[in-house]
């Protein structure tokens, strides 16, 4: 299994689209309302909405491949484009999603690291996501990569109010 990151571009758009309501649903789907779901995926995956975060200067999209076939994709912010205002040294890693059936197979890791290359290339010296709060998995993930918990925000699915844990990872450089 070898894994290819490769750009995200205006003539990705449908695929991307299609890929986020994919492993958006896939992850978070049996925990919430199919409501709040349609409202959420509606707004947030929209054609016109990943159009522009992906003409946005400060935001970069990759997919992720395994021998040929599309496995997940990553989105990184900088400067204006994060998601709360962190500051000029960190990179958001807004979303971070792998199709279902290429998880724990190591690609989440393998998108990490990118981001960490990433940073690094942009003399950027930390990296922060926010995580839901009851997702287990993903926290105890990212705890093994050296992230820790520095705060929380709300995030909104449809109606639902619902916490973020904020996790930062200091990078060496």
């Amino acid at each position: 299994m070898t894994p290819k990151i490769t750009p995200v571009t205006e003539k990705d758009l449908a695929t991307l689209h299609t890929l986020s309501i994919q492993t958006f649903t896939e992850t978070f789907g049996r925990y919430n309302t199919d409501a709040n779901m349609a409202i959420y995926l509606a707004t947030s995956y929209a054609p016109d909405q990943l159009k522009a975060e992906l003409t946005n200067s400060d935001s970069d999209f990759v997919f992720l491949h395994v021998n040929g076939q599309l496995a997940g994709y990553l989105k990184l912010n900088q400067g204006a484009a994060q998601s709360d205002d962190m500051g000029k040294d960190y990179l958001e890693v807004e979303r971070i999603y792998i199709k279902s059936a290429f998880q724990h197979s190591g690609l989440g890791r393998t998108l990490i690291t990118y981001a960490e290359e990433q940073a690094e290339k942009k003399h950027l010296t930390k990296i922060w996501l926010g995580v839901w709060e009851h997702n287990e998995n993903a926290k105890a993930f990212y705890q093994r990569l050296g992230f820790h918990q520095t705060g929380a925000h709300d995030f909104f699915l449809g109606d639902e109010q619902q916490t973020d844990f904020i996790m930062e990872k200091e990078l060496a450089n």
